[in-house]
């Protein structure tokens, strides 16, 4: 029986039966495979890459993440998609719809008023001049009328003047926002009463009453208030 380099028994005498190597030929020399290192345990206070949870052995308690593996990989939300709309130009912008209330003197209904001949129509005079005074309207209700510090009267709308129409009652009447944007106009039972645009018949008292875009007030002895939306 021969014997191959490796110190195999062969009954071939050229090639080892069990490695196949040549019988005379020289050993081969095998380097030991070197030594595998033990994983390193996670320290005390360490947190699972997971969940954050503290960690007491390789494996955590809470989500059972092997410790020595690489962190999960998270999934980032999608984001939503954002349609490219172009910016609409400044000057085609809705603007909010804003009220005024114009004040001014009217001749033509100061002489209505006298042609009725009222017991005080001797005593009133239409004023050589009166500037158009412009009231903006904001809030629910504006009060219309002329102060009195005595009575502790102070409308919103005051017409205590100069010129000062004393056809107007202290508190005269009350404008009232609608919810579509509008107004009415209500008479507090004013001594002298209020009339819209040239309806022949004074507001009932009380009565709440519609106004538009344009409508004109009429009080006191000549008064005339125009409400106007822009």
């Amino acid at each position: 029986m021969a014997t191959c380099p490796q110190g195999h028994t062969s009954s071939d005498e050229e090639f080892c039966d069990v490695c196949g190597r040549e019988i005379g030929g020289a050993p081969v020399l095998v380097a030991d495979a070197p030594p595998v290192a033990e994983p390193a345990l996670p320290a005390a206070g360490e947190t699972c890459q997971a969940c954050g949870a503290a960690l007491a052995g390789r494996f955590c308690e809470e989500c059972g993440h092997d410790s020595l593996a690489a962190p999960p990989v998270v999934a980032q939300p999608a984001q939503p998609v954002v349609p490219d709309v172009p910016p609409v130009p400044a000057d085609r912008l809705p603007e909010a719809a804003t009220w005024t209330a114009t004040v001014t003197a009217d001749r033509a209904y100061f002489d209505s008023v006298m042609a009725v001949d009222g017991p005080d129509a001797a005593g009133i005079n239409f004023p050589p001049y009166c500037p158009d005074r412009h009231f903006p309207l904001a809030g629910k209700e504006i009060s219309i009328g002329r102060q009195s510090r005595s009575r502790g009267i102070h409308p919103d709308i005051d017409l205590i003047g100069p010129p000062e129409d004393p056809g107007v009652s202290h508190l005269h009447a009350l404008l009232l926002a609608q919810e579509d944007g509008s107004w009415s106009i209500v008479d507090l039972d004013s001594a002298n009463g209020t009339a819209v645009n040239e309806e022949p018949k004074p507001l009932r008292p009380n009565v709440p009453r519609a106004l538009a875009n344009g409508d004109r007030i009429y009080i006191g002895a000549w008064t005339r208030i125009t409400l106007r939306r822009s």
